[in-house]
C-alpha cells in the first residue's frame, strides 16, 4: 500500500470528505504515475479522483465492525513512535 494512504475505517471521529478525497488523489497518482497530469489528461485524472472518492465513501459507509472505534490521537502517537524507532 502507498505509505501516504491511511486507514480511514473505524476511527472516532470518522474520516472527513477531505481525508477520503486526499486518499483517492494519492491512489490515482499512484496508478497513473502522474503527480500532476498534463492539461490533456486533467479531465480524466480529476474524474478518476471523484469516482474513487465516491467508491471509498460507499465502502466506508457499508463496512461494519464489532470493534470499538480507534482514537486518532492515540494511533498518531503510536505511528510517531514507530517512525522514531524505524528512522533512529
Amino acid at each position: 500500500m502507498c505509505r501516504n494512504i491511511r486507514t480511514l475505517f473505524n476511527f472516532e471521529p470518522p474520516a472527513t470528505d477531505e481525508e477520503i478525497r486526499a486518499a483517492a488523489l494519492q491512489f490515482v497518482r499512484k496508478l497513473s504515475g502522474f503527480n500532476r497530469p498534463s492539461r490533456v489528461n486533467e479531465e480524466a485524472f480529476d474524474r478518476a479522483v471523484d469516482e474513487v472518492a465516491a467508491a471509498a465513501n460507499r465502502l466506508l459507509d457499508a463496512l461494519q465492525t464489532a470493534s470499538a472505534p480507534r482514537d486518532r490521537e492515540t494511533e498518531a502517537i503510536k505511528a510517531r513512535a514507530r517512525a522514531r524507532e524505524r528512522f533512529a
